[in-house]
């Protein structure tokens, strides 16, 4: 019976991929005779390409995830954060799910929704864990990011990180607090001890192969079924320019309402618009003296701020709602980014009123 279940299961699934599939091919195709200037060339190279890319990063998160849980590796790798997650009534599992988020996102998320399926974590474990995972997810980038700000903003650039980094430490802590107020204390249990517990090289490679081939191609179909098509959707809709009406929109009010100055403006719309060209606006404009370190700084932070609706809906919609699902996708995204985003005000403030 469990076996039928399974292959029907597996029926409905890959039949959800070639419809989505199939849409996704209707959704191009219709872009392409209504939308003036895109052509076959700018399909392949600005969305089949980057979509490939991306489906593949996702399959090697999922892959590595299979193989650290496969392997029990859990236990070691919960080591390095475990005093925190304990404080936080969180567990090795979420532990071990955050110290793989310092060198991949995707696997990270992938790790928690494995766990919270076979009821090794909860729910709100999974979404505390995957809040307290965007402080890993600040070192991953940083040095990517830092040595492109510094250079062009100097001091103000510094000032810059040290207030997100601030922020994010602020929405940890919080976290954590949260977890030990509202989750029962963490006891390890015999799973949680046989994760850590080395196993034999033969029946290793047997588990790991078995789970790979067993999850990964239903766990991709799966994924599949949400991320082209909504990819499609977002590629066609930053063609139509709805993006850039967005930001626009979005700067161009908080500039005229409280902000007024034209010279901000020229940084929150270039932040908006791109991550290093608002950095290089407020480097030129902080080198003439048009600006002072304090103004740039601000002007940084609300460009930052204005970029999250349009940044959130073109690079992390697609994944969150790929890997998790539609609507615990939405959820955590809105939730993280507003917090984010609310810690970032909130330290932006204080900033303002010491500096």
């Amino acid at each position: 019976m469990n076996s039928r279940t399974a292959k029907a299961d597996d029926k409905k699934q890959y039949r959800a991929l070639f419809v989505s599939l199939a849409i996704s091919l209707i959704i191009i195709l219709g872009a392409l005779i209504l939308i003036e200037g895109l052509d076959a060339t700018l399909i392949v190279s600005r969305l089949l390409w980057p979509l490939a890319r991306l489906m593949l990063f996702i399959t090697l998160g999922l892959l590595i995830g299979q193989i650290i849980e496969a392997s029990g590796w859990i236990g070691t790798m919960a080591v390095l954060a475990r005093p925190l997650f304990r404080f936080g009534h969180l567990g090795d599992h979420c532990s071990a799910a955050f110290t793989a988020a310092f060198f991949s996102g995707l696997t990270a998320n992938a790790m928690l929704l494995d766990f919270f399926k076979e009821g090794q974590i909860t729910r709100r474990q999974l979404f505390l864990s995957n809040f307290i995972n965007q402080l890993p997810a600040f070192f991953l980038h940083l040095p990517t990011t830092f040595f492109i700000v510094i250079p062009l903003t100097g001091w103000a650039g510094a000032l810059y990180f040290m207030i997100t980094f601030l922020a994010v430490v602020l929405r940890t802590i919080l976290f954590l607090a949260c977890g030990r107020l509202v989750l029962p204390p963490w006891e390890k249990d015999a799973a949680d001890a046989h994760d850590g517990a080395p196993t034999g090289k033969k029946n290793a490679m047997g588990n790991i192969w078995h789970r790979i081939k067993s999850r990964l191609p239903q766990r991709m179909a799966k994924i599949t079924v949400y991320v082209v098509p909504i990819y499609s959707l977002v590629f066609i809709f930053n063609t139509m320019g709805l993006f850039k009406l967005l930001r626009e929109a979005l700067a161009g009010y908080v500039v005229t309402s409280f902000m007024p100055m034209e010279s901000l403006s020229v940084i929150i719309l270039s932040f908006a618009a791109e991550f290093t060209s608002g950095f290089a606006a407020a480097g030129a404009l902080l080198e003439a003296g048009v600006l002072t370190i304090k103004q740039t700084v601000l002007a940084l932070l609300i460009g930052n701020i204005l970029a999250f609706p349009v940044r959130a809906l073109r690079h992390q919609l697609p994944r969150y709602i790929g890997i998790f699902s539609p609507k615990m996708g939405t959820q955590l995204l809105l939730l993280g980014q507003g917090f984010r985003v609310a810690s970032i005000i909130l330290v932006g403030i204080v900033f303002y009123y010491v500096a």
